[in-house]
């Protein structure tokens, strides 16, 4: 940005809630895929179906610490005639010879242990003395307290059917059968079966980086002594959490004072780490509102940000579009708390989730009773009410008032309450949209 005048486009007629998605989504991309190892990305966006190259588990193993045996050896024990086996050695989970297991005798094997050769069951320790010559056995004893338990005898109180206790090659997955498919957000399980699967890295949308700046003067930074006419700067927090709770990497850069160039100069830095910019306050029509004094004045070259006024409350004054030689997005909203988490939520959330790929990008919405009538909602707008939604009772309750700076009531909502254009009240017990959150 080198602060040539540009011109922005500015239109009069206000935009319904539903235009301006469109508009923000049409014009942004899923982002290009990379090769990434494991954990760098978890919360990412698959971009290939991935098969089984070997079935898991990859050998018969035990599933339980005990001795592997025949199990037509163990058909006539009981915990009164107990049958004694013959131990010829230990196999512990890891490479390793094994030994063959033949009539009359018995292998202690350890959990994930493979299965030796003759053996067909696995008997738990605890049917067992586990080699004491006394009762059942809790546990096995450890290999260096007691090794001569790795020979002798073991007496098995109980059978074990054939198979008992044996995870089977391919009991999990087969070879060649699909594992994840493509589209799928690698959680922690996810992860954990790629591993399984030998890969070592995968490819992905990796996640979008989000840069977060509120502006205004008289923001302090949590932690700081108000001074006269100051506020605490809430919306870089809350827009920063949000963003992150999407699935995104954001970057909180904080409170930019009501300074043209400081806040220029502020954006041109950013650009190089940033998928996305959002912005919150200074999009109205104050003498002081820099975020549209700012934009409003890049050129044709350096891209172009429209503001515009929406059907809805709150939320009503909103600005997009895409900025710097790499046309990132910029999201441009509403200085109060509600109004920018609102908007974050009906706007940002979904180009966020666009950028990574996913097919469905937006939240959930349902129908649910309203409990308290709703007196008045302004004509022609969508208006979108904090809730508290009862999913088993099939419930939603008005949090607070409709006032855009009421963030309490933000906090103790985890819904958003749908009121229609064409609605100017809402009786209680009537059947609402509402729109889930987390």
């Amino acid at each position: 940005m080198n602060g040539t005048t540009g011109q922005t486009r500015h239109q009069d007629r206000v935009w319904s809630v539903d235009e301006h998605l469109d508009d923000v989504l049409s014009k942004i991309a899923p982002l290009d895929p990379i090769e990434l190892q494991l954990l760098d990305a978890q919360g990412c966006v698959l971009v290939e179906d991935i098969t089984v190259p070997v079935a898991l588990p990859p050998f018969d193993n035990s599933s339980m610490d005990g001795y592997a045996v025949r199990a037509a050896d163990t058909t006539p024990a009981t915990q009164d005639a107990p049958i004694s086996l013959t131990v010829i050695g230990d196999i512990a989970a890891g490479p390793g010879e094994l030994p063959s297991v033949g009539t009359g005798q018995a292998a202690r094997i350890m959990t994930g242990a493979p299965l030796p050769p003759g053996a067909d069951a696995v008997v738990p320790v605890e049917w067992t003395d586990g080699g004491a010559g006394e009762g059942p056995a809790a546990e096995m004893r450890a290999h260096s307290a007691a090794p001569q338990d790795a020979g002798g005898e073991v007496r098995v109180h109980r059978p074990a059917a054939a198979g008992a206790h044996i995870r089977t090659r391919g009991s999990d997955v087969t070879e060649g059968e699909p594992a994840l498919a493509a589209g799928t957000v690698l959680g922690p399980s996810q992860i954990g079966l790629l591993a399984a699967l030998g890969r070592g890295t995968v490819r992905v949308r990796p996640r979008p980086r989000v840069v977060v700046l509120s502006t205004g003067s008289e923001l302090v930074q949590p932690g700081e002594a108000l001074g006269p006419g100051q506020i605490h700067d809430s919306n870089s927090f809350q827009l920063t959490a949000a963003a992150r709770a999407a699935g995104a990497l954001a970057y909180r850069v904080g409170a930019v004072a009501d300074d043209a160039e400081t806040l220029r100069s502020t954006l041109e830095d950013q650009l190089i780490r940033a998928d996305l910019l959002v912005t919150s306050g200074g999009v109205s029509v104050g003498a002081y509102d820099v975020v549209k004094e700012t934009l409003t004045a890049l050129s044709a070259e350096e891209g172009t940000v429209e503001f515009r006024k929406l059907a809805m409350q709150p939320g009503k004054p909103q600005g997009f579009g895409l900025i710097g030689p790499d046309r990132i997005p910029l999201l441009a909203l509403p200085g109060n708390p509600v109004s920018s988490y609102v908007s974050f939520e009906l706007f940002v959330r979904p180009a966020l989730r666009t950028l990574m790929g996913l097919s469905d990008v937006h939240r959930p919405i349902l129908r649910a009773r309203i409990t308290d009538a709703i007196a008045s909602s302004p004509k022609g707008r969508r208006q979108f009410l904090r809730g508290s939604h009862d999913a088993e009772a099939g419930t939603v309750a008005p949090v607070g008032g409709a006032g855009s700076h009421l963030i309490k009531a933000m906090a103790h909502a985890n819904a958003l309450i749908v009121v229609p254009e064409e609605a100017t009240e809402v009786t209680a017990d009537s059947e609402v949209d509402v729109v889930l959150l987390g």
